[in-house]
This record gives structure tokens, sequence and C-alpha cells, in this order.
């Protein structure tokens, strides 16, 4: 497979990766042949990249934590519960719950995997897959740092829904960060309602915005007053903000450019050791992305080295028809070539 830009795809290839509809249903299943009408309904639903299949790539593999089946209820499980939110009507913590012992069920054992962020987006799912992608962030870093199951399921249970106070019903103000109206304020006071949650996730939800430097929201909290839950959310929380497309139409950080931007947030705005953390578990330049070398060959990065982010293993095809010349260049012992460009 290999990830590109929707521009770039053409009539007649074949999906890489299923995409998901708001309520976690399948769209487009994965080997479906793309026509030009699907390909512009996901222009017009606000898709940007795709996975596509390719022969010479065919035995890229994607290193998925969570199952297909663990993101599906995920992404319905959270326009469930988003969607009473906003009507006012009541929601259950117990599904909820179910859908981070399916989570944690599923990381379990996937230290070393890196993690790539590649579920294709749209203006119906973006919500709750980016819900879903902060809390499998945040559960990752959670086990490499140590915690014990009870932990990781208050932290990745704070995670999930640390964004619900945007869809209560109250008018937005985010301009006044001592206001009650601020989204993470809201969110504590949905959270805390619900007795099969403790005080701890709550606290997840309104602590998100802090920043270890004293800038955040809402309450401006210094280093020593962030639960450091809420700054492991923080980190996961920007991440994906920062690599997703913005609402304008225009793109969102590559993953290398992300945290790039985020480090040189370290002991500014961020926890310098949950940082650490997220840049192990985190991939950089993910399976299936082309790139161009400082030799000024181009290729497609198809294997990953834990610890080693920025040096993967890139294939390189030239050539046409059947005579084709392919070779493999691992970024880890060619010590001298680095990626210059990712190419979308």
């Amino acid at each position: 497979m290999r990830y590109v830009n929707i521009d770039k795809v053409e009539t007649g290839q074949y999906l890489g990766k299923a995409i998901y509809s708001g309520n976690g249903a399948i769209l487009l299943s994965a080997g479906v042949q793309l026509t030009v009408y699907m390909i512009n309904t996901l222009n017009r639903i606000g898709v940007t990249m795709l996975y596509i299949q390719d022969e010479n790539f065919a035995d890229i593999e994607m290193e998925e934590v969570l199952s297909e089946a663990t993101k599906q209820m995920m992404i319905r499980e959270m326009s469930d519960t988003f969607d009473a939110v906003r009507s006012g009507k009541e929601w259950s913590p117990n599904k909820v719950r179910f859908s981070i012992e399916q989570l944690l069920e599923d990381i379990t054992g996937m230290r070393e995997v890196q993690i790539q962020l590649t579920d294709i987006k749209t203006r119906d799912n973006v919500q709750y897959v980016h819900a879903m992608n902060v809390c499998l962030l945040s559960a990752m870093i959670g086990m490499n740092m140590g915690l014990n199951q009870h932990q990781l399921k208050d932290l990745a249970t704070g995670a999930l829904l640390h964004d619900v106070g945007k869809f209560s019903n109250l008018a937005e103000d985010d301009l006044n960060i001592d206001s009650k109206n601020h989204h993470t304020w809201r969110g504590f006071e949905w959270i805390k309602t619900k007795r099969e949650f403790n005080l701890m996730i709550a606290h997840i939800a309104l602590q998100h915005h802090e920043r270890i430097d004293g800038t955040g929201k809402p309450r401006g909290l210094n280093e020593e007053e962030i639960h450091m839950y809420a700054r492991i959310v923080a980190t996961a929380n920007i991440y994906d903000n920062l690599i997703t497309s913005k609402e304008n139409g225009g793109q969102g950080l590559l993953p290398h450019q992300a945290c790039e931007e985020m480090m040189a947030q370290s002991d500014r705005m961020l926890d310098h050791d949950v940082l650490v953390e997220f840049t192990r578990i985190i991939s950089v330049y993910p399976n299936g992305t082309g790139v161009r070398l400082s030799n000024k060959e181009t290729g497609v990065i198809v294997r990953q080295h834990r610890g080693l982010p920025g040096r993967p293993v890139v294939r390189i095809v030239s050539g046409s028809g059947g005579d084709l010349d392919v070779k493999e260049i691992d970024l880890a012992n060619a010590t001298t070539t680095f990626i210059e460009a990712v190419m979308m």
C-alpha cells in the first residue's frame, strides 16, 4: 500500500484501508475499486489522504494496534455519547467503559509497535476518530510509563472523553480563560455527574488544555498543579490536532513536522518526560509514505526501527513494465543518507 494525497488518486485504483462513517459503519471497504464518483464524494466529505493498493508495495505491513472491530465500536460509541450530550439525553458510562476495556485488551503486549495514525478522517467522523486517537496515544504512553491496569483505565477514559464538554448545548467561550463556560469546565461538570467515573477522569477533561508554563486554559495552572494524566492527554491531543487537516480545507502537518513542533514546546508547554515516551511510540514516517532521499532517489517507507523513528527502511522502485529494478535502503545503516522531503 501507498499513502497518497487524494488529488493523486486515479480512477480504477483499489482502496487500501477502510473508511468509516460518523456512526462507525464502514463507508468504503478496503479493496474496493475507486470510481470517479467515489473520489469526488471523498473529496466532498473532507478526505485528503488515502491508502491505495500497489503491487510494488503489496507486502507493506501496517502494524495496527487496534482491531477493526474495536475501531468501529469506539467510533460508534463516541458518536452515540456525543450525540446524547448534545441533545441533553442520558448517556451510558458502561458503553464507554467497555470501549476502554477493549482498547486496553488490544494494546496489551504492543509496547514495541510504533503507532501510525492513518485512519481516514472525514468531516463526519473527525470528532470521533480524534477521541479514539487521543485515547490510544495516551494509553500507550501511560503503559510505557509503567501505569497499572487500574490507572490505565482512568487515563484512557479521561482521554476518550476529554472533549465531551464541546458537545454540551451551552455556548462556547474560549476567549475568557476564567469562564466556567469553557468546554473543559463543561466536560468536568458532565463527567463528575456519573457515579461510574471517579473524579480523576473529570479532572483530565478539565486540565487537558493547561500548559506547564502556566499559559493554558481554563485556570492557568503551573507544572506542579497539573496531574500527570492530563499532561499525557495534552500531548496526545496536540499531536492529533496538528496532523489533522484544518477546517478550512488546508493540510494538517506531516507527522515529522508535528513532532518537531512539539519538541520545541518541551519543558515550556509540554512535559518533557511525556514527550520522550511519545516519541518512542509514534511513527514519524508511516509505512506507505513516499519520500525523497538526500541522494535524490524517491521511494516508499516499508519498515520501521523501534527507537529510530527518523531512520526507516525505504524501497526504491525504478524502471517500467516487467523490467523493474527494486532495492531497499535501510537508513539505520546508510548513515549518510537522509529523508529530504515527504512526497504526497
